[in-house]
């Protein structure tokens, strides 16, 4: 089984240019409870390192791109995400990182849930054995 699964979204473009609707439970694969966006990252900085117990997200660069690496603790998938029709659901347990930011990147993500730190792993050694490994 693929650790990258993305959403081909439909894109509706004439003359005036384009246009991506997205709506929770139709093309995102849930409710939205929060969305946010990284912009501004630094050349070489990498974001993420954690994983979440239970919270999907559906990441969207809808401008510029960066690459995604997301680990089961068995395998590790990279992708890039360099599209504003493309996302990538994330479901729970489920390590990511972002790495190679353009300077033009804003990566949206759309989440299930609201914020909650507990349901963070931040060590890499206990989304292990919290995975079962």
């Amino acid at each position: 089984m693929s650790l990258t699964q993305i959403i081909k979204f439909p894109t509706h473009s004439d003359e005036r240019g384009s246009l991506i609707a997205l709506e929770g439970n139709d093309m995102i694969p849930f409710d939205i409870k929060r969305v946010y966006y990284i912009f501004g990252t630094q050349s070489g900085v990498s974001r993420g390192f954690h994983a979440h117990v239970h919270l999907k997200q559906v990441a969207v660069c809808v401008a510029g791109k960066c690459k995604m690496r997301l680990d089961n603790g068995r395998e590790q998938e990279e992708i890039w995400l360099d599209s504003p029709d493309k996302g990538l659901l994330i479901e729970g347990l489920i390590w990511r990182e972002m790495h190679e930011f353009s300077p033009d990147c804003v990566l949206m993500v759309f989440a299930s849930e609201s914020y909650d730190e507990s349901d963070y792993i931040r060590n890499y050694t206990e989304f292990l054995r919290q995975a079962g490994l």
